[in-house]
């Protein structure tokens, strides 16, 4: 494998379950397991707020957009995370305790009951087995990776291969320690309803679905294929992207997880980042035209790059500051 191909397959692995998608740790960890046994999943108590170790500095970048009447945080977020990482901010948490709204891409991503029919509305095809998508060696490697999660190749046999990729590119995270129990989102919502903080969502789950669901089946099993081939490798690049974020390099955020995908797969990187950058940038000067104070926290790539948030509200004339 080359390291152009390799990087953009830990790219993808990294975007999709740490970085891209807030519903990841929802789907990847908890539901398929559920699935695979046929064991139906039970909405998830409320969290308690739970502490964070200190990051040393400032930690994770934060931004903010102001007007007479109007305070917008913007904060890049990780949804899966060691629950050792340093990431906890003064700065961060005095922004979230003078916001009246939390805002995040979905409302609700502990929602396990949400999420288990969506997941096999999509994710499952009896008629489009994988076993009549990849070879016999493909197969073999599945069932190794498979183990990872859990699971065995005939277990997944009926998932669609964008849930099966979903699936094996967050299993090495789990033996690395990563839990999204631990995720950014899940912490600050448990803070955020411990404050009596309204919480609000950019999308739904069915439409962070309905992202790799639409994808064309040969680019689902494009992706699949490149985790059963890097799939020992995947939290190098990972480790690299959080300790980036953690310690608010938004530079290196940028090379790692944003190029790699713009450049090698510009199709998922529309779909994945421009689209739903382009939707944000739209209700983020929806709520600018309001008051109040509001927090807004989305995954780190939606905030690094050319096509971030940021930019494309700057490209409109809307001042994005670093916050102090």
């Amino acid at each position: 494998m080359t390291v152009s191909h390799r990087l953009k397959t830990l790219s993808l692995t990294a975007l999709g379950a740490v970085l891209g998608l807030g519903l990841a740790g929802a789907v990847a960890f908890q539901p398929v397991r559920a699935f695979a046994q046929a064991v139906e999943a039970a909405p998830a108590p409320a969290a308690a707020p739970r502490a964070v170790p200190q990051a040393e500095g400032k930690g994770p970048a934060l931004w903010v957009v102001r007007d007479a009447d109007s305070t917008l945080y913007l904060f890049g977020t990780v949804h899966v995370l060691r629950p050792t990482t340093a990431w906890g901010s003064p700065r961060v948490d005095a922004a979230f305790d003078s916001a009246d709204q939390i805002w995040f891409e979905i409302s609700n991503p502990d929602d396990q009951a949400a999420v288990m029919p969506l997941v096999q509305q999509y994710g499952i095809s009896p008629d489009r087995p994988l076993s009549s998508l990849l070879t016999a060696e493909e197969l073999t490697a599945l069932n190794a990776a498979a183990a990872g999660a859990g699971l065995t190749a005939a277990q997944m046999d009926p998932f669609r291969p964008w849930l099966a990729g979903l699936t094996l590119s967050v299993a090495p995270l789990l033996r690395a320690g990563y839990d999204p129990q631990s995720g950014v989102e899940l912490i600050l919502k448990a803070r955020a309803e411990a404050a009596g903080k309204p919480v609000q969502g950019l999308e739904t789950i069915d439409k962070q679905i309905s992202i790799l669901a639409g994808m064309p089946e040969a680019d689902q099993v494009a992706f699949l294929r490149s985790l059963l081939e890097s799939f020992e490798d995947a939290t190098v690049e990972l480790d690299r992207m959080v300790g980036a974020w953690a310690s608010g390099d938004v530079a290196t955020l940028e090379a790692v997880a944003v190029d790699e995908m713009q450049s090698e797969t510009p199709a998922l990187y529309e779909a994945l980042l421009v689209r739903r950058n382009t939707d944000w940038a739209n209700q983020i000067q929806t709520m600018l035209a309001g008051s109040g104070t509001v927090f807004i926290a989305v995954g780190a790539a939606h905030l690094a790059g050319d096509d971030s948030v940021q930019e494309i509200l700057e490209d409109r004339g809307v001042r994005v500051e670093v916050a102090p």
